[in-house]
């Protein structure tokens, strides 16, 4: 795996942390992902397992 491929898993795992966040505070709400968060959240830490080896 390529260190530019590392790098995107990283970026889009931030992402879905930071999403998840954000519908967790209220700030954003999307009705079709809201009963998905912590799956979002798996999915976020399995990329980043991936990424780190």
């Amino acid at each position: 795996m390529s260190n530019k491929t590392r790098n995107i898993l990283k970026v889009v795992a931030v992402l879905l942390v930071l999403l998840a966040v954000l519908m967790a505070t209220r700030t954003v709400i999307i009705p079709s992902l809201a009963g998905y968060s912590f799956w979002m959240v798996v999915i976020a830490f399995a990329m980043l397992l991936i990424a780190s080896k």
